[in-house]
């Protein structure tokens, strides 16, 4: 039996792909995304596009209002939204952290609280927390997005506890590398910071390193996304992490068994 599946930050990439797959396998899927334009495919496929903005609280009621009034429930809320913003802590521009933080953090509870109170109601729900190996680890550069990375990991770990006797999961997605447009998303940040930087021969190992992740074997491709979107989707009782994508558990294990310092040391070796 399929179910209703709204899925946040799906006009490219891994939310993309994975609503095609949901579609094809018989689920009533909702995307949502700024860039309605980029979503009339799904729409082909027998989709739900919907134009919304995660810190647009307005627009969030109006959504969930629209398909709890049409499908009488939901049943997997996919947090997906969110961006990469890379620069040093000194260069970064306070607002553009805040900004960081309202897209990967504050939208993604929004969502939530949201949509909790129908699952708590149904008695059953499932939702996924999109995170990041970088919300284990870090690289330099990457002050906020691993900051709001590493606080989606705690909120969803909390948000775990607080749902678990309604019946509902709370699932963390920890991608690695992934061929999507993050990449063409970090370069742009990058693009806007002072080239007289004190951290530009930094900022261009990381440069670098990107565009290289980009190419070739050095992403995984969105299909191991889609496909472990399925599983978590499909499974009565689903894993509280999935770490899948290029990197994303030799990296995290590095992390947790290493040390800091000779984590920081094999990091710095590659810029």
């Amino acid at each position: 039996m399929g179910k209703v599946i709204l899925i946040t930050g799906a006009s490219s990439g891994m939310g993309k792909e994975s609503a095609k797959q949901l579609i094809a396998k018989g689920h009533t899927v909702y995307a949502v995304a700024r860039r309605i334009e980029q979503m009339q495919d799904l729409a082909k496929l027998g989709g739900h596009p919907i134009k919304m903005d995660v810190t647009n609280e307005e627009e969030i009621d109006m959504v969930i209002r629209t398909i709890v009034d049409k499908e009488g429930k939901i049943d997997v809320l996919w947090n997906n939204a969110g961006y990469g913003l890379y620069g040093s802590v000194e260069d970064v521009p306070l607002g553009e952290a805040r900004r960081q933080f309202e897209v990967n953090v504050f939208g993604m509870a929004a969502m939530a609280q949201k949509v909790a109170p129908y699952m708590r109601k149904a008695g059953q729900g499932t939702i996924i927390n999109t995170s990041s190996m970088g919300g284990k680890m870090y690289f330099p550069m990457g002050a906020w997005y691993h900051a709001s990375k590493h606080a989606v990991e705690g909120l969803s770990d909390c948000l775990r506890l607080e749902l678990k006797p309604f019946n509902i999961n709370v699932v963390i997605l920890e991608p690695g590398f992934i061929a999507t447009e993050f990449g063409s998303v970090l370069l742009d940040g990058f693009a806007k910071i002072n080239k007289d930087s004190a951290y530009r021969e930094m900022m261009g190992k990381i440069e670098e390193g990107t565009r290289k992740a980009t190419v070739g074997n050095g992403s995984s491709k969105p299909s191991v996304i889609s496909n472990t979107i399925l599983k978590i989707v499909n499974s009565k009782r689903p894993k509280t992490r999935y770490r899948v994508g290029k990197f994303a558990k030799p990296m995290v294990w590095m992390r947790t068994y290493l040390g800091d310092r000779l984590f920081d040391k094999i990091v710095m070796s590659q810029m």
